[in-house]
């Protein structure tokens, strides 16, 4: 405030000579960064002659991402230097006209002219912070193209899903028998449409894993070379967590089949003269009406640990209970949806397996020999 004892405020803060030097380091970081993108360039043009996996991988991580980010951070800081480069001489300026207003006032003979002069250097006051507004708000922009940004929740999850079908389909299924088990509570025909879908996705994550050379493998590595690592943990419980899921579903369609396949049979050999279609109607009706009976027959049954460990409790508690499982899924399979983080992962690994060896496994099997002995004469 001594420097400005006339005017009692300083209209134009800030220090050229730091700005000066910023400028410098920023300009040089620029060059730095321009240069390292033309090497980069350079080095994919010029590894054409090399050949195999290792020269397609290394092309590859070269052409796609690294180029165009030191690209985008060459074009940031660059940009970033110029305008502070405009900002250092607009601050040159300003602090001219501020020690002139200085000057004026303290060599004013009247308090009119010392008004004068303190009026202008309030309007340099505002002009300047103006200024210092808009080279700020510059500055931040080109901070934001400096680096990629962070794919949101939703763009994180729908590149889960591409990279991994397989793992989208479990997640799917269950999710999708965590709401059907649930809503079967209210509603048991709702509930039962929504999991024999949860049953339908648990199957297609099957077939989808066991077809993914990139699952199997810690799966094998693990049987052959003993690597019982996290990855093939989480191989093996994904994937008897997708034949578990499958089970009950399964059984139910097949016993709908059978009884199916029996009726058309039957309505042939009754009126052969009849058209096929006839037949295959009959026993469409069949495997529809039977599946669905079975269907909720098998929904009815319950867990053999769970109806053991509460069977003196009421239907409220039992029912409770019943949902622990499923919510542990639904839980484990958001997770994995919305999150990338190891600890998660292997904590969503350990409780999935927990949950199918105690609840899934058990429910299972003990509906496809409710199932089994239904069918079997």
């Amino acid at each position: 405030m001594a420097d400005h004892a006339a005017l009692g405020f300083d209209p134009a803060p800030g220090n050229p000579a730091a700005v000066l030097a910023l400028t410098k380091k920023l300009s040089a970081s620029a060059n730095s960064l321009g240069e390292a993108s033309r090497v980069v360039k350079a080095l994919v043009s010029h590894s054409s002659s090399w050949q195999g996996e290792a020269a397609t991988a290394f092309r590859a991580s070269l052409s796609q991402d690294l180029p165009r980010y030191l690209g985008s951070a060459h074009t940031s800081l660059a940009e970033a230097a110029r305008r502070l480069s405009g900002w250092h001489d607009t601050l040159v300026a300003h602090r001219a006209l501020a020690a002139r207003y200085e000057s004026q006032a303290a060599a004013a003979k009247t308090e009119e002219a010392r008004t004068d002069a303190r009026r202008l250097a309030r309007e340099l006051a505002s002009e300047h912070s103006a200024a210092a507004r808009r080279v700020a708000s510059t500055l931040n922009a080109a901070a934001d193209r400096l680096a990629p940004q962070e794919p949101g929740w939703l763009a994180s999850t729908w590149q889960k899903i591409v990279d991994d079908p397989g793992d989208a389909l479990s997640n799917a299924s269950a999710i999708l028998g965590a709401v059907g088990a649930l809503v079967a509570l209210a509603c048991p025909p709702a509930g039962l449409a929504i999991m024999l879908v949860a049953g339908g996705l648990s199957l297609a994550a099957l077939t989808t894993h066991l077809s993914d050379p990139k699952f199997r493998k810690p799966l094998a590595d693990g049987f052959t070379k003993g690597e019982f690592d996290a990855d093939f943990w989480k191989s093996g419980v994904t994937l008897l967590g997708d034949a578990v899921g499958s089970v009950p579903g399964l059984a139910t369609v097949a016993s709908g089949a059978k009884a199916g396949t029996a009726a058309a049979r039957a309505a042939f050999a009754a009126a052969p003269e009849a058209s096929a279609l006839s037949s295959l109607g009959t026993g469409a009706t069949t495997f529809r009406s039977t599946t669905w009976s079975t269907g909720l027959a098998v929904q009815a049954v319950e867990n053999p640990l769970i109806t053991w460990a509460v069977h003196s409790t009421n239907p409220t508690v039992r029912n409770s209970v019943n949902m622990v499982a499923p919510t542990a899924g639904l839980a484990t399979a958001v997770a994995d949806c919305v999150t990338s983080n190891d600890t998660v992962e292997q904590a969503g690994t350990a409780t999935d397996g927990v949950r199918i060896v105690a609840d899934d496994a058990p429910s299972a099997f003990k509906k496809a020999a409710h199932v089994w002995s239904a069918v079997t004469p």
